[in-house]
């Protein structure tokens, strides 16, 4: 009979500890909110997650985040005063509860007190930094930081233990696994350090598809292992070295080989998603028996996976449904704030046949993201099999591993270089010329034309995203057909102009800016009214006997 490999007992024993640590105590006093105020909030989230236009995952890390920026607004002066008379951490928690971000009555109260010294820490990390070079880089360093305390935060309040040690066994495994070859050291030379920091970013935006944030955090643990309950003197000093530190975690996070560990450890996750979904349904106990003979181990890999198969669907037409609803609000808000206006102002008038422009302006794109979406294939039949075959390969002890090789690309010459250029260049303009065309026949006036030829490459790299996020189950080589050849050299430059808008639209996200400056503050501020409203009530009825 197979036997299970040391990573595999090692997470068995993760997961238990984990289950015992996490659970809450008889006694312990936990946080609590108003649940009509909670109601008010959690849909005033909704309407934020449509605005801000972010992976579901990352919502509450947002919301973090957000509430951050907003205390430190009043500048580091001002709010390490504010620390020393009240604490910014409990109404951040109450926040966070009310907008649905955590449940209600489960957070203890002691994690008020964590946030709290999470908060003055990093206050302590911006009072000691040196100056940054100039204002931008000094703004780009002060959003980093917040960041990663949001994250800091964020796994503070979360039971991640699950998440962490899934992360932890995919890497020691894709370490005995990965190899470079000759031609891609040739491109990059890696130690072994960085070869490993590289399968360490790779593993967790391929299993989790966490992003630059997190994992940036995750690399300051890596850096100060005891970065969580680190000591007065070696923060001083981390404070110090953290700018350099931030340049070099950057540098890990768009190194020139970062792709190729990311491919290799995008193809081979499923198995370890599987292993992770297995562990946190199943009893442990039970687990042991089942785990210990293939015949039922398989039987439990195939209810997995067409349990995690029957929902992928679902999440997917989600991200589809919001990310459009976020795209159709810019470009319905942008007709009446800025096309209308702007074509008004150059023309003389917006257009000949307003009913149809506008038609097209806003149910133009959602059509493409339904096309994109209804266009989605399911894995074939097979890829069940190759799945159940390489999660058996991770699970028991294997006299020969399977070695997963860094490839590099084939060195173009200059001629041919250019040639493909040239060719990637004339069908980018035949793509876009051809949306433009199809908006010249719609009487769009160029200059409504140009912003939504923007939304059109926004809504293709979006569509391309949530294709990709289906084939997370995918482990089969795929063989895309001619009609997939030609829709990728057509659709492809656009997509990248998309990406890169899509960047954009996250730095200068316009209409967020305006909620959190306008509506954001005074809406948190009636919730707590409605909740404070509440409690005056209920202390009314006790006193009427």
């Amino acid at each position: 009979m197979p036997q299970l490999s040391q990573a595999t007992k090692d997470l068995l024993s993760q997961y238990r500890s984990g289950d015992k640590v996490n659970q809450l105590p008889e006694g312990v006093t936990t946080v609590h909110v108003d649940e009509v105020a909670a109601k008010v909030a959690v849909f005033y989230e909704k309407i934020r997650g449509i605005i801000d236009w972010r992976e579901e995952h990352l919502l509450k890390r947002g919301a973090i985040q957000r509430t951050l920026k907003r205390h430190f607004f009043v500048g580091i002066d001002i709010l390490q005063e504010k620390l020393t008379r009240e604490s910014i951490a409990e109404p951040l928690v109450l926040e966070l509860i009310r907008g649905g971000h955590y449940p209600n009555d489960k957070i203890p109260e002691t994690k008020i007190t964590d946030v709290q010294k999470i908060i003055e820490k990093y206050i302590f990390i911006l009072k000691n930094i040196p100056q940054a070079e100039s204002g931008q880089d000094s703004l780009h360093f002060y959003n980093w930081l917040l960041s990663i305390a949001a994250c800091e935060i964020e796994e503070t309040l979360s039971s991640s233990y699950k998440e962490r040690a899934l992360i932890s066994y995919m890497y020691e495994l894709m370490k005995e696994r990965i190899v470079l070859n000759e031609g891609a050291l040739a491109i990059k030379p890696l130690k072994e350090e960085e070869k490993n920091v590289q399968i360490y970013i790779a593993v967790q935006r391929a299993l989790f598809k966490l992003d630059a944030p997190v994992i940036s955090y995750h690399l300051l643990k890596y850096k100060y292992p005891d970065w969580r309950d680190i000591g007065q003197e070696k923060l001083l000093e981390a404070a110090k070295n953290m700018l350099l530190l931030e340049k070099k975690i950057e540098r890990n996070l768009s190194h020139p080989l970062s792709g190729k560990f990311y491919q290799i450890c995008e193809k081979y996750d499923t198995p370890y998603l599987l292993l992770g979904d297995i562990l946190s349904e199943e009893n442990p106990e039970e687990l042991s028996k089942k785990i210990a003979e293939p015949e039922a181990m398989e039987s439990l890999i195939k209810n997995t996976y067409n349990k995690r198969l029957s929902t992928l669907k679902t999440r997917v037409h989600r991200a589809a449904f919001y990310s459009t609803l976020s795209v159709l609000l810019t470009n319905a808000f942008s007709v009446l704030i800025l096309e209308i206006p702007v074509a008004k102002l150059i023309y003389g008038f917006f257009s000949n046949s307003p009913f149809l422009t506008i038609s097209v302006d806003i149910l133009g794109p959602t059509f493409l993201m339904f096309l994109m979406v209804a266009t989605i294939k399911p894995p074939t039949k097979n890829n069940l099999n190759i799945v159940i075959m390489e999660t058996m390969k991770i699970i028991y002890q294997k006299e020969k591993q399977d070695v997963y090789e860094v490839r590099h690309s084939r060195q173009k010459g200059l001629i041919m270089k250019s040639i493909i250029g040239l060719i990637y260049l004339s069908v980018a303009l035949v793509s876009f010329g051809a949306i433009y065309w199809i908006f010249y026949l719609a009487k769009f006036p160029i200059t409504s034309a140009v912003i939504n030829i923007m939304f059109i490459a926004i809504i293709m790299f979006t569509g391309l995203a949530i294709r990709r996020k289906s084939e997370e189950l995918t482990v089969e080589e795929a063989t895309p057909g001619f009609l997939g050849f030609i829709f990728d050299i057509l659709s492809l430059p656009i997509a990248s102009t998309g990406q890169w808008l899509s960047n954009k639209w996250k730095k200068y996200n316009i209409i967020s800016a305006f909620f959190s400056a306008l509506i954001d503050l005074p809406f948190m501020t009636f919730v707590r009214f409605i909740e404070q409203w509440r409690y005056f009530l209920k202390e009314k009825k006790e006193k009427m006997h």
